[in-house]
């Protein structure tokens, strides 16, 4: 291309119809990446091209964006106008382009501006701190597709910013759930904001009243926990365990639900958090110590005398499980630990609870029983 092709291209652009005008700017756009032109040629053609950024016309805007794109040869400063014009010339170039920067995609995910974080969240391949600028202040439908997105890198800490800001919100809420890598501390909080849907939902407040919405909604919380701890990675249980802990859910009660449940391990995690003590220890101790050092262990964690007895009694039972001495399960887990408080007989909150459980397990249990003859 010579400078006087451009000369006449510029002076003809000042006359032509906007189909033209497009046609023209799509055509030298594409004409400067795919061609190999001299240096005064480039020159000329870049100019031309920076020239046409002015044009009234968005669709003229548009149809260069388009060209532009998907170039790593494209005008810098070119690409950067085009990526702070209105949405239909910004969007092609915020979702395609390879020579914005992570702090040129964060500048516009600032802006607020709904469409330019939908696009940024869609790019093929969005980085961690991307993510993080779309998690702390996008809108929710661009957080949305940032999930949807495989080619997104998401940190554990803007999965956890997510939760805090949509778990309210059921779309986000089932697209943070539904992906694998959500950590177990967040899907706990997803969990509680299940919970306070339901416990201040007109329906159920109606049907139960709100005592009974909030213990029973309390309740299946709870269990819904533990089963959020067999879906947790080890690697996570200590987050878990630190929400839990300064959320206050990481009661007593719910301590002995999980040694009741064979979920030694998570235990482990908790007693790790409680007393600070070293993680070998406290495996050495859970695997083979002595009821003694085990006692002064759960004293450090605050867990009350009047629960070591029971305590220890299911760990001794997993204990024999885990060395293939033994089969057993919830329901006789359960079972020896109240034994080892008087039986169906015993009173107190600790009995109640452990009553609980075990009840708990018979009818799940019998519902499995009674599915298998259903199927058979």
């Amino acid at each position: 291309m010579q400078n006087m092709v451009v000369s006449h291209f510029l002076k003809w652009i000042s006359t032509a119809r906007v189909s033209e005008r497009a046609a023209a700017a799509s055509a030298l756009a594409r004409a400067y990446v795919n061609s190999t032109l001299p240096f005064e040629d480039r020159c000329a053609a870049e100019a031309a091209l920076t020239l046409l950024l002015d044009d009234n016309s968005a669709k003229v805007r548009q149809a260069l964006a388009e060209a532009l794109s998907m170039s790593h040869h494209a005008p810098i400063q070119i690409i950067a106008a085009l990526a702070s014009d209105q949405p239909e010339v910004a969007n092609p170039v915020l979702a395609r382009s390879p020579l914005l920067t992570d702090a040129d995609l964060i500048d516009r995910v600032a802006t607020g501006q709904k469409a330019a974080q939908q696009m940024i969240a869609d790019r093929p391949s969005v980085s961690m701190p991307v993510a993080a600028a779309i998690a702390e202040i996008g809108e929710a439908e661009a957080c949305l597709m940032l999930l949807a997105n495989t080619g997104a890198d998401i940190a554990s800490l803007s999965f956890r910013r997510l939760a805090e800001r949509f778990g309210h919100e059921a779309s986000v809420r089932e697209a943070l759930i539904a992906d694998a890598r959500l950590p177990g501390d967040c899907r706990h909080m997803l969990l509680v904001k299940v919970g306070e849907a339901l416990r201040s939902s007109p329906l159920v407040l109606a049907l139960m009243g709100a005592a009974r919405a909030e213990r029973v909604t309390r309740d299946a919380c709870v269990k819904a926990s533990l089963t959020l701890v067999d879906g947790t990675k080890a690697g996570e249980h200590a987050a878990l365990v630190e929400h839990l802990r300064l959320r206050g859910d990481l009661t007593t009660g719910f301590l002995i639900r999980t040694i009741a449940h064979g979920k030694v391990d998570f235990f482990g995690t908790a007693l790790l958090v409680l007393t600070r003590q070293s993680e070998q220890r406290i495996r050495v101790l859970l695997t083979s110590g002595t009821d003694v050092a085990l006692q002064a262990l759960f004293r450090s964690a605050g867990l009350a005398d009047a629960t070591h007895a029971v305590i220890l009694r299911a760990l001794k039972i997993w204990r024999e499980v885990a060395n293939g001495k033994r089969v057993a399960g919830v329901q006789e887990v359960s079972w020896l630990m109240l034994k080892e408080l008087g039986g169906q007989r015993a009173e107190g909150d600790l009995a109640t609870l452990v009553k609980s459980i075990h009840l708990e397990a018979l009818r799940e249990n019998a519902r499995g029983h009674a599915l298998a003859i259903a199927a058979a």
